[in-house]
């Protein structure tokens, strides 16, 4: 598989266009972020969803589903945030850092299981775009690190070598970091640092 070659500066309209009509099919893609690449699909395309859960070998009754949101003018569809935590996150984003926030009734019964979702808006114009062409959020997991071989998580050649038979699309957007998003659980009465990644949060 040959990625599709996308500019973070400017990308092709017809190109993101093509993409996000291939996700409403129940594509599963890989994508840059202002962190590491990521692995998603249509975040309310429940078989999309649950294919990319094989794929990682993730347990959806176990483990937080994150999505990509274009900003934070619809989060209240996807989650339930109150005026403290929009403000944080308002001051933070886009940015690295995953937000975790109860799940609103707008979303799939498989996110529900765990009552939590995170929600990222990242810093990066490729995945914002097609969020914002796709018209629905995007599920987000990061392509597995591979310590051996770590360019395998960063180039997006190897990246597409190695998933070629798993993956429909890989989007070329430049060499990708190895540091996550930091993510911040908000469910409870102040926000608790969970991970400490590449985002400094504002607080």
């Amino acid at each position: 598989m040959r990625p599709v070659k996308l500019y973070p500066q400017n990308p092709d309209v017809r190109e993101i266009d093509r993409i996000a009509d291939i996700l409403r099919d129940g594509a599963a893609i890989i994508y840059p972020t202002d962190t590491i690449y990521a692995i998603g699909c249509d975040a309310l395309n429940v078989r999309a969803v649950e294919r990319i859960c094989r794929l990682k070998d993730i347990n959806p009754q176990k483990a937080d589903l994150s999505i990509i949101c274009y900003d934070l003018s619809n989060i209240s569809g996807y989650a339930k945030v109150n005026n403290n935590y929009f403000k944080l996150m308002k001051r933070n984003l886009p940015g690295a850092f995953t937000f975790i926030l109860p799940t609103s009734s707008n979303l799939p019964k498989i996110y529900k299981n765990r009552k939590t979702v995170g929600i990222r808006v990242p810093d990066n114009n490729i995945i914002r775009s097609l969020v914002k062409a796709l018209g629905n959020p995007i599920l987000t997991t990061s392509v597995p690190y591979d310590e051996m071989n770590p360019e395998y998580t960063t180039d997006p050649e190897l990246i597409a070598e190695r998933y070629d038979k798993d993956i429909d699309l890989v989007i070329d957007g430049g060499y990708g970091g190895n540091i996550p998003s930091t993510t911040i659980d908000c469910t409870g009465e102040e926000a608790v640092i969970l991970r400490q990644g590449k985002g400094e949060l504002e607080e």
